[in-house]
């Protein structure tokens, strides 16, 4: 509304006065806009959101066109699916830019670059590799179809291998004709886009638009709306001319909501999240008072809440790792002769392998030698050394108590003769000696019976080898 009241005082004023100053009014209040957005990282729901509520403020801002300014290594098959069908039915263009030089569009990056009206690259970007794999889970190389024209030695043609996995086979299958019928609506390369998925093939950016992968490479954005500028693209059945060269730039932020949700939505981090929250809250419990551990575990097991609410995860695999952390703790207090802390740290290891071992399929992982194996070493060292110490406090004598009176030395306070007062451990004491004592001498404590010590005096020879 206020656009619209800004071109007719522009207007207005250009039509009454004809000075420059109100031309010039007038010429920027029709200066078109182009909306820009950077998706950087992961492709995750917090993406996903991003991306759509971006398309629907471009549109209503009246923007000419969605620029998408992407690098990622890819990310949930989910996410991509809701962006791409965001993109096929947006009702303004829609231009992916892979940017900057160096950037990738691997994997999910692939499928919402060929979905965009137009799609460009940077000179250094890298575009392809889109075989799913699963989430946290075991990956095999894809297997290369035979050839139609290959025949074996006696004269018949070669069967194309099969994967053993009948769900990877299926999910691969999808993905394929979902990338083919990408491809196929923007008028690309659509063998190429079958191979980036079945055979993972990657190409660069001068490859890609020679190979009709995308529409073309700008050095950055300015080169990019130049080279725009007056290109014709169909827009929900309608054509539309891109008016981008002297266009005005909208940049839109991510939500600060969406930026938290983008960074803890990765594996590696909920995992480490989980395990200081369990741990901080482990630490409170032990030594009530302190807060600080307290508060900080606390925050930590509700982000980690907070990012499986966005990423899939596996129930069981959860409950192992719930499971390992409580064998843990029971090692300090059991002595098992270290079986619980064996059997705590290999459920921690597999349910932390576990937990995003989902059907669901994703570029993001929870590598075992990069992030499970020196996270569940570190906290197992933790406690291996906290038991160790326990157990050696629990050796030791008492020193507090009756029992720990037991074959102290005292100084006799007053002559027993047998009975009378011992000064022990900074403490008064009735006494009854076995001989008589002289007051000053020492004396070593028998026995504790009630309130009353059974002392005997310190002979000379035992208080020169004490």
């Amino acid at each position: 509304m206020m656009r619209a009241l800004e071109r007719v005082f522009a207007l207005l004023l250009a039509a009454g006065g004809g000075s420059a100053l109100a031309m010039g009014l007038a010429a920027s209040a029709f200066a078109q806009n182009v909306a820009v957005i950077r998706v950087d990282g992961g492709i995750n729901p917090a993406i996903g959101d991003y991306v759509a509520t971006s398309l629907a403020r471009a549109r209503l801002d009246g923007a000419v066109a969605l620029v998408i300014e992407l690098d990622t290594p890819g990310g949930l098959v989910s996410t991509t699916k809701d962006i791409v069908t965001a993109i096929l039915n947006a009702e303004i263009p829609v231009v992916v830019f892979v940017s900057p030089r160096g950037a990738w569009a691997a994997s999910a990056g692939t499928f919402i670059t060929l979905a965009g009206h137009v799609a460009a690259m940077a000179p250094g970007s890298t575009i392809g590799a889109a075989h799913p794999v699963s989430l946290g889970g075991a990956n095999p190389r894809p297997t290369a179809p035979a050839l139609p024209t290959e025949r074996s030695a006696k004269g018949k043609e070669l069967e194309t291998p099969r994967p053993d996995d009948f769900l990877a086979e299926k999910v691969e299958n999808m993905t394929t004709a979902f990338i083919e019928a990408i491809a196929r609506e923007r008028k690309r390369n659509v063998e190429w886009a079958a191979n980036a998925v079945r055979r993972s093939v990657a190409i660069g950016a001068a490859e890609a638009l020679e190979k009709n992968v995308i529409d073309l490479v700008a050095d950055d954005l300015e080169d990019l709306l130049a080279k725009l500028d007056g290109r014709v693209v169909d827009v929900a059945g309608r054509q539309v001319t891109l008016q981008t060269k002297s266009a005005r730039l909208d940049r839109i932020d991510m939500s600060l909501l969406n930026r938290v949700f983008a960074v803890i939505a990765d594996p590696e981090i909920v995992g480490l999240l989980f395990l200081l929250g369990a741990f901080g809250l482990y630490i409170e419990l032990q030594n009530p008072g302190l807060i600080f551990p307290g508060v900080l575990g606390a925050i930590c097991l509700l982000l980690a809440a907070m990012a499986l609410q966005v990423i899939p995860f596996n129930w069981l695999g959860l409950m192992f790792v719930v499971g390992g952390i409580a064998l843990l703790v029971a090692e300090v207090y059991v002595s098992s002769f270290g079986l619980l802390f064996v059997l705590g740290i290999a459920s921690l290891a597999w349910g932390a392998w576990l937990v995003f071992r989902v059907p669901e399929l994703s570029d993001l992982a929870l590598p075992f030698w990069r992030a499970i194996f020196p996270a569940v070493a570190a906290l197992g060292v933790v406690f291996a050394v906290l038991a160790w110490r326990v157990s050696r406090s629990q050796a030791r004598p008492q020193y507090s108590g009756a029992e720990g009176l037991a074959n102290a030395i005292g100084v006799a306070d007053s002559d027993l003769s047998p009975a009378g007062l011992v000064l022990v451990q900074s403490e008064l004491w009735n006494a009854v000696a076995e001989a008589p004592v002289r007051r000053g001498e020492k004396v070593r404590i028998l026995s504790v019976d009630g309130l009353e010590l059974r002392v005997r005096r310190v002979e000379s020879s035992e208080e020169r080898g004490t």
